[in-house]
């Protein structure tokens, strides 16, 4: 999560903090960068700005290449809506996550969007990419699991 605090050269730190540990034990299977959600929350009262589209993006890219040692970027349209999750496709992400049932700490911060499974095929056929279902662990139907 970002956009709140932080400096840019506390995101760069994070990232190298989360890189390290990639190396050392290969234990994330994604990493899924979030803007912070000032709704309903103290410190979102200190907050002046919320992030931009074109920051999320940003950081996307730059945790696509920093991270090259974990496999799947996951695109946030919970956070930032259909149409940003779609544009984070051609930034990096290569996984839109699911269409969730039910989510509530995004909603409780007062950021409400949905999709259902024909919206995000919709979206990512739209975006000329091959949407793929997957379990948690990566697995695809046929059983090859990318990590």
């Amino acid at each position: 999560m970002f956009g709140h605090v932080e400096t840019t050269e506390n995101r760069v730190e994070h990232l190298n903090h989360i890189r390290a540990l990639q190396d050392r034990t290969g234990g994330f299977r994604a990493f899924i960068p979030w803007i912070f959600q000032p709704g309903n929350n103290l410190l979102g009262e200190r907050i002046v700005h919320k992030t931009s589209a074109v920051d999320y993006l940003q950081t996307l890219a730059i945790s696509r290449i920093f991270l090259d040692n974990v496999r799947n970027i996951q695109g946030s349209w919970v956070t930032m809506g259909k149409k940003i999750g779609q544009l984070s496709l051609f930034f990096g992400a290569n996984d839109l996550g699911s269409t969730m049932l039910e989510e509530n700490v995004v909603a409780a911060a007062g950021c409400v969007n949905h999709m259902d499974e024909k919206d995000m095929i919709r979206l990512i056929n739209d975006a000329g990419f091959v949407p793929i279902k997957r379990d948690t662990f990566y697995s695809y139907q046929g059983g090859d699991n990318v990590n």
